[in-house]
């Protein structure tokens, strides 16, 4: 197979490239000039330079390729540029769709989030579930739904596309969590907040598989939720004291962290600064909870991921082999 790969330097495009790779197939890279290629190293795909919504790009690469799998995404919570947000998140899914359907692919594979479904205020739902949380909680909200209802007016008109919805994506290089628990492991995080926050959890290895498995399997038009289970912070932070003898961090009351939030979203907003808590960080912290069950994509494709527990032990053994 040859596939092309969006968003291949990131942190899951550049394990989907490996993983292709591995298996033999073709990868055909789409980056930018001004992309930081380090996660590419030991790689063969062929780079395409190109911004995800320069069609000409889109079109040279898309040439000849089986697969697409798009991965390529303004990912940022806090002070971020909407607009800049909607031009990659929403203009770049639909030239890439655009360009699949010209280019006459066999599949397309759609890296969504679990965040479509809006918040679900605790309660575990499946793909069957229908968004009722009428606003959004940040840009990042807004312009991946947005992305999703282009993808499936596009599969609605015939397009073999399919979308996997995953979960929090953990792996040693994870560039979210993955320096949180670097600091963890060297003793040096004392305090956290929101220790009753719900996170789904799938390693990114594990959705890697996944998107192959549904670029294999998959009906065109169907979406699966990837993730291997959730934990709360705190579950997740005594979990990995038990694993390592690191004491669990002490919890920052909320009213502090809602205060700190509050007072540095201004002053991040005046001197262009993302600050580590703004109003809407907190609001992610405490009061937007989104949880899912992963159940489809283990009954319909086959899928098999390591335990909530196993993901954890492996991201940490990850990050000391590399310390």
């Amino acid at each position: 197979m040859k596939a092309l790969v969006t968003g291949a330097n990131g942190f899951t495009g550049s394990h989907l490239v490996k993983r292709l790779e591995q298996r033999g197939d073709t990868v055909v890279a789409l980056v930018r000039k001004s992309s930081d290629l380090s996660r590419l190293a030991g790689t063969n795909a062929q780079l395409i330079y190109g911004d995800i919504t320069d069609q000409q790009a889109l079109e040279t690469a898309v040439a000849g390729v089986d697969w697409v799998f798009h991965t390529a995404a303004y990912v940022e919570l806090g002070l971020v540029d909407a607009a800049l947000m909607e031009r990659v998140n929403v203009e770049g899914t639909r030239q890439v769709l655009e360009a699949a359907k010209a280019a006459g692919i066999r599949k397309m594979v759609y890296c969504s989030t679990i965040g479509v479904y809006g918040d679900t205020q605790g309660r575990v739902v499946d793909e069957s579930f229908q968004r009722q949380q009428k606003d959004f909680s940040s840009a990042y909200d807004s312009t991946k739904y947005q992305a999703q209802q282009l993808v499936d007016r596009f599969a609605a008109d015939g397009l073999p596309v399919v979308s996997v919805m995953p979960s929090g994506i953990f792996g040693p290089d994870d560039p979210h969590f993955g320096p949180v628990l670097k600091a963890f492991l060297k003793g040096r995080l004392k305090l956290w907040a929101g220790g009753r926050r719900i996170t789904g959890i799938v390693h990114v290895d594990d959705l890697v598989e996944a998107m192959l498995l549904a670029a294999e399997k998959a009906p065109p038009g169907s979406h699966y939720i990837i993730s291997a289970g959730d934990m709360s912070t705190r579950e997740m932070f005594e979990f990995l004291s038990q694993e390592t003898g690191i004491p669990v961090p002490k919890e920052v009351p909320e009213p502090l962290v809602r205060l700190a939030g509050h007072l540095l979203d201004p002053i991040g907003r005046l001197l262009s600064w993302q600050p580590p808590l703004s109003r809407e960080r907190v609001h992610y912290v405490y009061d937007r909870c989104v949880r899912v069950s992963g159940n489809k994509a283990r009954n319909e494709l086959g899928w098999q991921p390591r335990s909530v527990e196993q993901t954890l032990r492996d991201v940490v053994s990850g990050v000391l082999e590399g310390a």
